[in-house]
């Protein structure tokens, strides 16, 4: 275990204290900052101070998960990560939803916004950085094709196919529908867990050859590892809280200062997305492509198969409709996000051709967000 002393340890977790004395500045006095947002500098400055302050708390998890990932060894780590993420996702999107007027179109917002931020962003600046520096990279196609194989259909299913269904009005799904998907993502989220832990394994490794591995996770579980854990623990504790409070000022800026709807989405997006980037591009750049495979493509799963059924549990919970079918050019930038990188994950290797693909689709989604 590591020996350094009370010292060492409160210098590198200070960001805790950052986000416990947040946490108590919300909590004491959160309607005071909040009645003060009609001032656009103040409605500015309270969103990106508690945007910063999440994202600070997000990557300590993140580093404490990388720590895990060590101890534990693939794919658990990266499991653990993208839990994690999703649980804030889950959080943040669900805090959103319950706050002010009805926003329909928020999970599907959110959802398509995650999936174009890492399919096309983190993708393509993880290929990219790692193709100039290394020129080609391996991973193990079977683990990508596993992937791909669950993210196509559980996003065809949730966000295409509520656009074609008749039983009810608009891109919705009837209650029996809705379950269905539920029951569905669960299941198919589920087999894949059973995959990539237990009978293949080995799908989501690569050693160093290039070649795929059938090596054990080590069993290296002890205080260490429970420190880790806690600390990963300690730091989503003010996520989750602060989530709720940055409800308001982004509900605020799409209902008073006629801010685009998608604009929510993308915002817990980027949030839930960042971190996770950064562990991708650092993978990517040290020639460990396999862990950015597993990352972003782990990422994707879990917001689909995790995220839809919990928010559509929400939704009939709290009695606020949801649509979520996609429509004009999400619609099509979603079905080219997604043969893109059937073509990409195809062979094995990856080129710095492919990663200024996905970040071409990338730029055309932040276009299309800013003008429609």
């Amino acid at each position: 275990m590591n020996q350094d002393g009370p010292a060492a340890h409160f210098k590198r977790e200070w960001f805790l204290g950052v986000g416990v004395l947040t946490s108590v500045m919300f909590l004491l006095w959160g309607d005071a900052i909040f009645a003060r947002m009609a001032n656009p500098l103040w409605l500015i400055g309270t969103l990106a101070w508690l945007f910063a302050v999440i994202l600070g708390s997000a990557l300590s998890v993140v580093r404490h998960a990388d720590r895990l990932a060590a101890r534990l060894g693939e794919p658990y780590g990266t499991l653990i990560l993208t839990l994690s993420v999703t649980g804030i996702e889950i959080v943040s999107i669900s805090a959103v939803m319950m706050h002010g007027a009805n926003n329909p179109t928020l999970v599907r917002d959110t959802l398509f916004s995650m999936m174009m931020i890492v399919l096309n962003g983190m993708v393509g600046l993880s290929l990219m950085i790692g193709a100039l520096r290394h020129r080609e990279q391996q991973y193990n196609l079977q683990g990508a094709n596993t992937y791909l194989g669950a993210i196509i259909p559980l996003a065809v299913l949730s966000l295409i196919l509520p656009d074609y269904t008749v039983t009810t009005s608009g891109p919705t799904l009837s209650f029996a529908q809705s379950a269905f998907l539920m029951l569905a993502s669960l299941s198919l989220y589920g087999a894949f867990l059973a995959i990539q832990t237990t009978r293949h394994r080995g799908y989501f490794l690569l050693d160093a050859d290039g070649h795929a591995s059938r090596k054990a996770a080590p069993d290296s579980i002890g205080p260490e590892t429970a420190y880790h854990a806690a600390m990963l623990v300690l730091y989503m504790l003010p996520v989750i809280f602060l989530a709720e409070q940055l409800a308001p000022p982004v509900d605020y800026l799409i209902e008073t200062m006629q801010a685009p709807t998608i604009l929510g989405g993308t915002i817990i997006a980027m949030l839930v997305a960042t971190p996770e980037a950064i562990g991708a591009v650092r993978a990517a750049r040290a020639n460990d492509l396999q862990r950015s495979v597993n990352t972003f493509l782990g990422s994707v799963l879990s917001t689909i198969g995790l995220t839809i059924p919990a928010m559509l549990a929400v939704s009939y919970w709290s009695g606020r409709g949801m649509a979520l079918g996609l429509e004009h050019t999400e619609f099509v930038m979603l079905l080219l996000t997604l043969t893109s990188s059937v073509v990409t994950f195809a062979s094995g290797r990856t080129n710095v051709l492919q990663g200024a693909v996905h970040l071409i689709l990338f730029a055309a989604y932040i276009l299309l967000v800013v003008q429609g």
